[in-house]
């Protein structure tokens, strides 16, 4: 059959319609619970499943370099981590000036711009250069969910709107048509109608938070740890396991309300969870419920504070304060009764499965009892969280479901930590950036720095930070050094015309642990936008720009010159 370069809509039965008149850029935005035909005449070169960070970056660099997108999200909210999870971004100290492209500056920049236009700031936060909205401490931007929807939304929108890109939210991929190493199309039902679309393209890109599209594609991945004997890594197990992942987290946003009682209705699993202890190795020192954790550095019992009014709690870190996303006092006199923060903490981790390779029943199973979990906790910092004046609970805590967009105050999707990684050309080890492994392989001098990849195409930082596992494993946390992204790490073993933007490139276990913030994935998906346009320009595969050094050095001179990054300043 001849292959279509068009987007069709799949019959849904006698009772479909179609649309004749094509739809336009944000329209389909707007309008994608629709049944929609797309008119023959839009070409759409590349597809990519997953509107979170990696899959914007990806649609904003295909588009500026001349490519027309299709981008596909499971949610109403495009953004992945930064907006549906609720997670602030993770980010290193030099953030401001370098270490991550142009363009994410860029976005950063614009989150601050969005509250200095439409927020009435005190006059010291307005003159602010690097405003803080939240001033929370794991981040220089804390902001929140929506801002980061509606920024990535207008640095899109001119794309939509001249129709070089599609934006199908609530939009879940399902099959793949693939012939030997060559996706030809995918199909994604509309979770609101449950309508069918098949999209074609010359090319397919997975930005989804799991890696969805590597099964779906037959293209080789892995899961879990490797063992020692497999990467040779320092802090790698003897013996692997696939179904080892990181905990993922379902988030939530509340805020607080003096002398108020807002405590909910005692959540259904509230006994098993305020009891529950985690088993795992070395142990956890005691209920999951509690102030108290695990160093993730020495795994010794560490005290935690909380007060919802951000005090001081002595030498301890108040949990409050740690991913707060609105600092009323950076907002005019009663712009704001409290402060607003997001709990992404040691205490809501799932860690009693795991939600990769798993049935869409299993997956629905633990994403629910995460979200007991989650509830759980809150209702335990209501009524039973110790303060600091010796009584229990804080009943003026308030869940805030408009801040996540939902009804109940839990982000729209889980956190995931860890994602399918493919199998690929190149595959980063622990001795290529972890600081102590690292010494050990090339001596303490050379050690000094991460390996230089002859194909890097990005810069990224973060210490080596796994969460606990869904089999029993503590933290695993240890220092790295400033990073190289290798093209060989975006490039899949077989197929030709799939890429990876998400935390699904060619890590191993204990590497992902630090390419899989933020920065790192909006890199990773700006270089595989830019990637196509090249590769699509020159009339080659992406594996090609690599394999020939001549076009590599052009590939890297040319991303450089739209503002991204290859090198770290001396």
């Amino acid at each position: 059959m001849k292959r279509r370069n068009f987007i069709t809509l799949l019959s849904a039965g006698s009772g479909s319609m179609l649309l004749t008149q094509p739809l336009q850029g944000s329209e389909i935005f707007a309008n994608s619970n629709k049944n929609q035909r797309l008119s023959d005449g839009f070409s759409a070169d590349v597809v990519i499943a997953g509107g979170g960070m990696g899959g914007c970056a990806t649609a904003l660099a295909a588009c500026r370099n001349g490519l027309k997108v299709v981008m596909t999200e499971e949610t109403d909210w495009i953004g992945g981590q930064v907006s549906q999870q609720g997670v602030p971004p993770d980010e290193h100290p030099w953030i401001e000036t370098h270490g991550a492209p142009a363009s994410y500056r860029d976005f950063r920049n614009r989150v601050r711009e969005y509250y200095k236009r439409n927020y009435p700031l005190t006059a010291d936060a307005r003159k602010r250069e690097n405003l803080n909205p939240g001033d929370g401490a794991v981040s220089r931007l804390c902001h929140e969910p929506k801002v980061a929807v509606a920024v990535l939304l207008e640095m899109l929108h001119p794309y939509m709107s001249s129709g070089k890109l599609i934006v199908l939210t609530e939009h879940k991929i399902k099959k793949a048509d693939v012939t030997g190493e060559k996706v030809k199309a995918i199909e994604a039902v509309n979770l609101k109608n449950n309508q069918t679309i098949v999209l074609e393209a010359t090319y397919f890109v997975d930005a989804t938070e799991c890696g969805d599209l590597l099964p779906l594609t037959g293209t080789e991945y892995v899961t879990g740890t490797e063992s020692k004997s497999q990467t040779g890594e320092l802090h790698a197990p003897e013996k692997g396991n696939p179904k080892d992942n990181q905990a993922f987290t379902l988030c939530f946003a509340m805020d607080y309300q003096h002398g108020a009682n807002n405590i909910i209705d005692r959540p259904e699993d509230y006994t098993f969870w305020s009891n529950y202890v985690p088993d795992m190795y070395p142990p956890w020192p005691g209920k999951l419920l509690d102030l108290k954790y695990s160093s993730p550095q020495t795994l010794e019992p560490k005290e935690l504070g909380f007060h919802p009014e951000g005090v001081r709690t002595g030498d301890v870190l108040n949990l409050w304060n740690y991913r707060r996303i609105i600092n009323k006092n950076n907002f005019g006199p009663g712009t704001y009764t409290g402060d607003i923060t997001i709990v992404n903490w040691p205490q809501n981790d799932y860690l009693l499965g795991d939600i990769i390779d798993v049935s869409e029943k299993e997956f629905k199973k633990h994403i629910e009892a995460a979200r007991q979990l989650s509830l759980s906790l809150f209702y335990w910092l209501q009524t039973e969280a110790p303060r600091p004046d010796g009584g229990l609970g804080w009943p003026g805590l308030r869940l805030r479901s408009d801040v996540m967009g939902t009804s109940d105050g839990m982000a729209k999707y889980p956190y995931i930590r860890e994602s399918r990684r493919i199998k690929a050309e190149f595959t980063i080890l622990e001795e290529h950036v972890g600081a102590e492994n690292r010494k050990l392989v090339v001596g303490e001098e050379a050690g000094k720095k991460a390996a230089e990849f002859f194909d890097s195409i990005g810069t990224g930082y973060y210490h080596i930070d796994l969460h606990p596992s869904s089999q029993g494993d503590n933290y695993i946390d240890f220092g790295s050094l400033p990073f190289q992204i290798p093209l060989g790490a975006l490039l899949p073993q077989r197929m030709n015309n799939l890429l990876p933007a998400n935390k699904n490139i060619g890590t191993t276990h204990i590497t992902n642990g630090c390419y899989r913030l933020h920065p790192v994935e909006w890199s990773i998906g700006e270089v595989v936008g830019s990637l196509i346009a090249f590769a699509t320009k020159k009339k080659t595969l992406p594996r090609a720009v690599r394999e020939n050094r001549s076009l590599l050095e052009e590939f890297q001179g040319w991303i450089r010159t739209q503002g991204m990054e290859t090198h770290w300043p001396e």
